[in-house]
């Protein structure tokens, strides 16, 4: 027998579906059968009150007939205060009195109790009310009992045909909600169906969306909007790897060759000079494995909040110290602190990176400026080199991007620049964008005092 857990959603639904239905009709059928027979009860009280009553006042007017007329299946007796029957309907016995003395007793005056129907020839159970009667003198009760026989076979019926169409009508119940959920299950199994086939490489990286605008139809949606964004992100992460091989193998390139040729150099060779060809690009490729990790532990996510290493840092004199590595960099002091909360680090990394950029596409100069505009900080590096065009100044932010004209890279240059500096920036929570310094390249660094 398989497991709940085994079985599909379909079944697993129609099972909890059916035994929620079964406990329903169940409870519901038992307070039926309980409501029936509490009004039944009332109502057969209620008559034979009623009953009871037109007894009194028949008494009460002197008007009272032997044999006492009542409708069948009713008995009536009135009895006098020592216990003898004065009165009584057809069928009554006219000796015993119906109740029994303590019964008689103890019974509160228009109130009612049931006794087995066999002491007055009932089949089942009766009714019994008692109604006291007749002036202060000569004190009367009046007893008047009704069979509850057909009370009983009535509710009896009702519950046998419960029993019987319950049953019945939870198997076609059943039935109904197995073809809904097959009808509501079926844009899932279409689902499935399209991710097996997306998985097998039978079809486009598309699952079918169903044209309901439930629940289903948003799951379909969302499923593909994911399909679409890993999509995208494979064909990044595939470009990214490619260019990244590329970039590696330019210097591991120039680093082979130079080794192949000094095999065959004589031994008068320069080495040094050899060397210092080697560490140049041994260098380089330092330089790009360390932008990679950076641009790795970034898309990781590891890197995305500032770090406990956030300090309190004057820009003004962290920004002159940073230029003051590149030689020929112009560096405008504001004469003023300029505090702001940052990581020095990745700071120093944003600014240098910046000013290589610069110096590598000058022509004569490069010039770094530190200001605060309202509660921002701002790290300008301006340029006199060829500039880039306006409708490339956000393709240049993404990795290994390449210009066609003279800011294409070069001289060491490994594309990952500016997008390390976007996502340094970005973790500050600051912005980053690219102008014109006629002649040149204007880039603002915008960085909020608090981060």
């Amino acid at each position: 027998m398989r497991r709940p857990n085994e079985l599909s959603l379909r079944a697993r639904l129609l099972l909890v579906s059916a035994a929620g239905l079964t406990i329903g009709l169940a409870v519901g059928g038992v307070l039926l059968v309980a409501a029936l027979g509490f009004a039944q009860n009332r109502a057969v009280h209620i008559e034979t009150l009623e009953t009871a009553r037109g007894v009194k006042r028949l008494v009460d007017q002197g008007s009272l007939t032997n044999p006492i007329p009542v409708t069948p299946g009713v008995q009536v007796q009135v009895i006098d205060d020592d216990g003898r029957v004065r009165s009584v309907s057809a069928t009554a016995d006219r000796l015993v009195p119906i109740l029994y003395p303590e019964e008689l007793r103890d019974l509160p005056d228009g109130n009612g109790m049931t006794i087995p129907g066999n002491r007055i020839g009932f089949d089942g159970e009766a009714r019994v009310v008692k109604v006291s009667a007749g002036p202060p003198t000569d004190p009367l009760t009046v007893l008047v009992a009704r069979s509850t026989d057909e009370l009983r076979q009535s509710v009896h019926l009702l519950r046998i045909t419960l029993v019987i169409l319950f049953p019945l009508l939870v198997v076609l119940l059943a039935a109904g909600l197995w073809r809904a959920l097959g009808a509501a299950l079926r844009p899932v199994d279409a689902l499935r169906a399209g991710a097996e086939e997306i998985t097998g490489g039978t079809r486009a990286g598309r699952l079918p969306v169903p044209d309901s605008r439930d629940e289903v139809h948003r799951l379909a949606v969302t499923l593909n909007d994911m399909l679409h964004r890993l999509d995208a992100s494979r064909a990044r992460q595939r470009a990214f790897v490619a260019d990244a091989a590329h970039e590696l193998r330019s210097p591991l390139t120039n680093m082979r060759t130079e080794l192949e040729v000094a095999q065959h150099l004589p031994d008068d060779t320069d080495w040094p000079a050899l060397t210092d060809d080697l560490l140049a690009d041994v260098q380089r490729l330092s330089r790009l494995v360390d932008d990679l990790l950076l641009l790795a532990r970034q898309d990781d996510g590891s890197t995305r909040a500032l770090t406990a290493r956030v300090e309190e840092i004057d820009l003004a004199q962290f920004a002159g110290e940073v230029a003051a590595r590149f030689p020929g960099v112009d560096y405008r002091d504001p004469a003023e602190p300029l505090p702001l909360r940052a990581e020095p680090d990745a700071l120093a990394r944003v600014l240098a990176n910046l000013i290589d950029n610069a110096v590598r596409h000058k022509r004569d100069r490069v010039t770094v400026t530190a200001a605060a505009d309202g509660p921002d900080r701002l790290l300008v590096v301006t340029d006199d080199g060829p500039g880039i065009p306006e409708a490339e100044r956000e393709r240049v932010f993404q990795r290994f991007a390449r210009l066609d004209d003279a800011r294409a890279r070069d001289a060491g240059g490994s594309g990952l620049g500016l997008a390390i500096v976007q996502e340094l920036v970005r973790r500050h929570g600051g912005s980053v964008t690219l102008g014109d310094a006629h002649p040149g390249l204007r880039v603002e660094v915008r960085l909020p005092a608090r981060s």
